[in-house]
């Protein structure tokens, strides 16, 4: 009975996904064309933190937008990849490839370890627990002899990729950068329009149905924890080595805000909402970062705004609109 069940619900659940791939592909595609030739019009140092923190966003989304839990404490992945992977390639002298590999794991490890304590509640309490693990794992970096304290790890070489490429050249590095972002975006686009994504999306609306139709709930959202965990370690593995320093910033509770903003500001549960919100605050802080005016005054009032006047966010209201159905597209959260 409960296959029987699942079979007739997943398959209207995976048209909406077939109309929205056609329409969308157009539009990553002409943005892909876009960010290949950008370093030609923008500053690549700036491209390229756009690039980490759309990609951290994503993956941040791919637990909010598409599994339903809103976690306080993704900064400690983001930040504890960057140490691992600047660790890695200055102490240990490890090629740039498996620097990124190794903090990929670890923050994989680290959303295991995380996630396994923090599924065991809902709501709030989940938030709050997520919070509080991140907040310990801040003093321990900030404890801990690897990190170097609040001086942080600096100096962190670039290398070569694959042996071959130097990454010390703008140019190759941002190039690197954008490898990487692709790659993780085709990854949460998969994982998202898999079988496993349709049971994430049937917990999200209505855990208690999944659960009598015999799915382990808490497996599959410890297996969402874990993929976002490893996500926001690739992107802030990459983002160590496009700096070349991991410090305390990274591991803040600022960092867990500042994403929860852009996915919030771009639209939770769209794929393209997330890199549209990172984009926008990003481009703020960087703009802003030389003037007289309060960035975080700035970016709270934009933020505010976007609430009032764009309750799913701005890509989430693009979709829902007269154009984005005309388009083809349809908002799913």
């Amino acid at each position: 009975m409960s296959h029987v069940a699942h079979s007739t619900n997943s398959k209207p659940a995976a048209e909406p996904g077939v109309k929205i791939t056609t329409s969308a592909t157009i539009f990553l595609l002409a943005g892909l064309a876009l960010l290949v030739v950008a370093p030609l019009f923008f500053y690549p140092i700036f491209l390229m933190k756009l690039l980490c923190f759309a990609l951290f966003a994503c993956a941040f989304n791919l637990l909010l937008g598409y599994t339903g839990l809103l976690s306080f404490g993704h900064a400690t992945f983001f930040g504890g990849a960057a140490y691992f992977t600047a660790h890695a390639a200055k102490v240990w002298g490890w090629t740039p490839e498996l620097a990124v590999l190794l903090g990929v794991v670890g923050a994989a490890l680290l959303g295991l370890v995380m996630g396994f304590v923090a599924i065991r509640r809902q709501g709030i309490y989940f938030a709050m627990i997520t919070l509080a693990l991140s907040q310990m794992f801040f003093f321990f970096c900030l404890q801990a002899g690897f990190t170097q304290g609040e001086d942080g790890i600096q100096q962190v070489p670039r290398g070569y990729l694959l042996g071959f490429i130097d990454l010390s050249v703008s140019t190759n590095m941002y190039y690197f950068v954008l490898g990487v972002f692709v790659i993780g975006l085709v990854i949460i686009w998969r994982f998202i329009n898999s079988p496993f994504g349709m049971i994430l999306k049937s917990i999200r609306e209505n855990e208690a149905r999944a659960t009598s139709l015999g799915y382990s709930v808490a497996h599959y959202k410890l297996g969402a924890f874990v993929m976002s965990a490893a996500l926001a370690g690739l992107a802030g593995g990459v983002k160590s080595l496009v700096f070349q320093f991991a410090t305390l910033t990274d591991v803040a509770w600022q960092m867990s805000g500042e994403v929860i903003l852009m996915t919030l500001l771009g639209g939770i549960g769209t794929l393209i909402g997330p890199i549209f919100g990172a984009g926008l605050v990003v481009t703020l802080q960087n703009y802003l970062a030389t003037s007289d005016f309060p960035v975080t005054i700035i970016t709270g009032v934009v933020f505010m705004v976007c609430v009032l006047l764009f309750r799913r966010g701005i890509i989430g209201e693009f979709y829902a609109s007269r154009v984005g159905r005309w388009l083809g597209f349809e908002h799913r959260h």
